[in-house]
This record gives C-alpha cells, structure tokens and sequence, in this order.
C-alpha cells in the first residue's frame, strides 16, 4: 500500500461530488486527513455523515469569495496545523455560443474557476512551502483547447494553467512542486450545472454519462501523479490525443473540434 499520504493534510475544494467526492474517498483511505469545502451545507453534511471519518473536516466555503477561502484554510490551519496538499478542484462549465450569452457568464465562470484557485492557493502557500508540498490545481482540455460553446469554460482554464505554471517555475528550487490535470470526459455532475446563456444551470447533459471515464478513476490517477510529483497528467486517449494535435496541427483540429461539438444533442453550433 502507498504510504505517501499517511500523515499528511490535504485541502479539497468542491469536494462534496464528482471528482471532488472520489478525491476524499481515496485520500481517506490511503491514511490522509482531509478538508473539504463547498458551497452547499447539506452536500457536506451528507458527505460527513456517509464516510463517518474522524480525519474529515469539512467548511461550507464559496470559492469565488475571497473571504470564503480566507475562512476555510484559517479554519483547516487551526483544526490541522498544517497543510502538505491543495487540491483545487472545484469549478463549473457552460455551454452557449459566445455571440448569445450574458457577460455574467464568463465572470462566474472566471470568478470561481480561475480566482477560486489564486485565492486558495494564496492562503494555503505558506503552509505548503514549509511543508515542500504539491499544488494542484483540477484543469480540463479546455484548459489547451478552446472548445466552441465553451468560450468562459476555456478562458478560465487556460487562465489556471498560466497561473500554475508560472507559480511552478518560480518555485523550482523551494521544494514546491505545481501541477495540473486535465481529465478528458467524466462521468460526474457537472455538465447538469453548466450555466446556459442566461447563466442558469441547464440541467441535464448531452453526453452518454455510462460511456466516461468515472470519478472514481480520475480520482485515483490524480493521487498517483500527486505521489510522483509529477508536473501535469493528461488523462484519456481522446483527451492525449486533442493536445497533441493542439501542438501541431492546431488548423486541422479547429475543424475536428467544431464537427465532434456540432453533434452533442441540443449543440448550439448546430
């Protein structure tokens, strides 16, 4: 069995579902004391009450809010005293043509997928440089692809890659390792709260969710990578596939991309 989390604290955000939910799972039963945030009191109460753990803390936190992610790894710092990881998960999508949407879109999309992250890892910086811990931060494809439909989602993710990977160069020689992952199509909620043009959840998803990865699995890749300090993980064969053309035939792949969106059910390219 892997040891390399026994004793170790990690912070979890949006960690009440979905890869958020099979992070906790994991990292609890590989020895590790975990704090989860979310913005939904229910959803942790019911996270805490089916895993039982006395290693799990968890803090209702919204991430977009400064003062939420100021509380919530205070809160972790005076339960712990430390933390060896930061996990930033949490995020939405969207799925609109840019031409139709309200501008609000983008700010929520950016205000929780890309400053969620600097606010977390603000706060939790101290700590983990102590600690010679790991940065995470939960990426997509998008976040090397800009995907139509997806104009917010994109942007966001590629504004967390330039982050990390600015953050990871500077702290090459202080024992800090950054990294991000960008899993492929999983099985998991958030396609049902993508925001549509108005910024309202649509409620359900265009995807065969039995055909995707699961969480669970994403979940135990990312815990690999995490113990390896490796620098990024790249998950799924379409997913290894899209960067890798993004790199070298990024004309070629323009059309790929708009004719694979152009047929998800209810496409707004179509």
């Amino acid at each position: 069995m892997n040891t390399y989390f026994q004793n170790k604290t990690v912070v979890i955000t949006g960690g009440s579902s979905g890869i958020g939910k099979a992070l906790v799972v994991d990292l609890l039963a590989q020895g590790a004391t975990v704090a989860v945030c979310g913005r939904k009191q229910a959803a942790l109460e019911a996270l805490q009450q089916e895993l039982g753990s006395q290693q799990l803390f968890t803090f209702v936190a919204d991430v977009s809010v400064e003062a939420d992610c100021k509380a919530f790894i205070d809160a972790t710092l005076m339960k712990y005293g430390k933390i060896d990881v930061l996990i930033n998960n949490a995020g939405i999508s969207m799925r609109a043509l840019f031409r139709d949407l309200d501008i609000k879109v983008l700010k929520s999309l950016m205000d929780i997928n890309f400053w969620g992250t600097v606010y977390c890892t603000k706060f939790a910086f101290p700590s983990i440089l102590a600690n010679k811990g790991t940065i995470v931060g939960v990426s997509s494809i998008a976040g090397y692809r800009g995907l139509p439909g997806r104009t917010g989602y994109s942007a966001s993710k590629f504004a967390m890659q330039g982050f990390l990977e600015a953050l990871r160069t500077e702290n090459l020689h202080t024992g800090v390792n950054v990294m991000w992952v960008c899993p492929g199509f999983t099985a998991s909620n958030i396609r049902n709260t993508a925001l549509n043009p108005e910024g309202n959840a649509q409620s359900e998803t265009p995807l065969d969710e039995a055909k995707l990865m699961s969480a669970e699995a994403v979940a135990a890749e990312i815990t690999k990578a995490i113990a390896k300090r490796k620098r990024t993980l790249v998950l799924t064969g379409q997913g290894k596939l899209t960067v890798f053309l993004s790199k070298i035939l990024p004309g070629v792949l323009d059309g790929l991309v708009f004719n694979h969106f152009k047929k998800e059910p209810g496409s707004p390219l179509q």
